[in-house]
């Protein structure tokens, strides 16, 4: 499969995210926390989902004090939660803002680098839950409120080791994978009889905490910060995107 690489610098249309609602998975950190404030302060109304709560708190204070809007704070664990956790989320978005614009799957869990042939089970089964699993029943959750704009856009947020695996990187790689065919089958599904859009992207090597954890040698201040992957994603939002649905993306070379 052809990968496609965003535009350098997007800049969306003045007005393109006015009267738009987004959810935003592990909007505590990195680029999660990144694409919220960009939303944001393009005029978006940001729904932040994460358990780590104090994060939640920074992200809305630094909305607050550079965005017009006020964002909208919702904890939850995507280790623990089950469908009835994420139907009643839907729920309280279409209570309180009718429809939903975009949804963006930041959160991830890393669990370990090791050799398939010692890597532990029960973490495993963890890495799963939260990358494959979370993503799936919340993306399951809310297809009828993106169903309901003219048009709405999903974001499957994966990595290289997705795409092609690679000794060391076991569930996590896997499960990226995973999220790769996800995207292929919902955007097939959704092509004829919604507006509904579904791509992943690749963000690059960033500079995060996940990052700092898997690459420890590395020079990090050479590595882009999280805000300067967030044009990639405000172009898969946006309206000038519209023409893409099931492809894989890039935000670096």
């Amino acid at each position: 499969m052809t990968t496609r690489r965003t535009p350098d610098n997007y800049q969306p249309p003045a007005g393109a995210f006015a009267d738009r609602t987004v959810l935003v998975t592990g909007a505590a950190a990195g680029i999660g926390q990144a694409v919220s404030i960009g939303l944001a302060e393009a005029g978006a109304q940001v729904i932040l989902l994460d358990k780590n709560v104090p994060g939640l708190e920074a992200t809305y204070d630094t909305i607050e004090a550079r965005a017009p809007g006020k964002p909208t704070i919702y904890p939850l664990d995507l280790l623990g939660a089950m469908p009835p956790d994420y139907d009643k989320l839907a729920e309280t978005i279409e209570k309180e803002f009718g429809a939903l614009h975009g949804l963006v799957h930041c959160a991830s869990f890393l669990g370990t680098r090791s050799p398939m042939s010692q890597f532990d089970a029960e973490l495993w089964l963890k890495v799963m839950q939260v990358n494959v699993n979370g993503p799936f029943m919340l993306t399951q959750a809310c297809l009828g409120l993106l169903n309901k704009p003219e048009s709405a856009s999903v974001i499957f947020s994966t990595s290289a080791t997705g795409r092609h695996g690679t000794a060391y990187w076991g569930a996590w790689s896997v499960s990226n994978a995973a999220l790769e065919n996800m995207m292929q089958i919902l955007a097939d599904e959704l092509e004829s009889n919604t507006a509904i859009r579904v791509n992943s992207l690749d963000p690059g090597a960033v500079r995060t905490a996940m990052r700092l954890r898997t690459h420890p040698g590395e020079d990090a201040s050479q590595l882009p910060a999280p805000e300067d992957v967030v044009p990639a994603y405000l172009y898969l939002l946006g309206p000038d995107s519209t023409a893409y649905s099931g492809e894989q993306f890039c935000a670096q070379g």
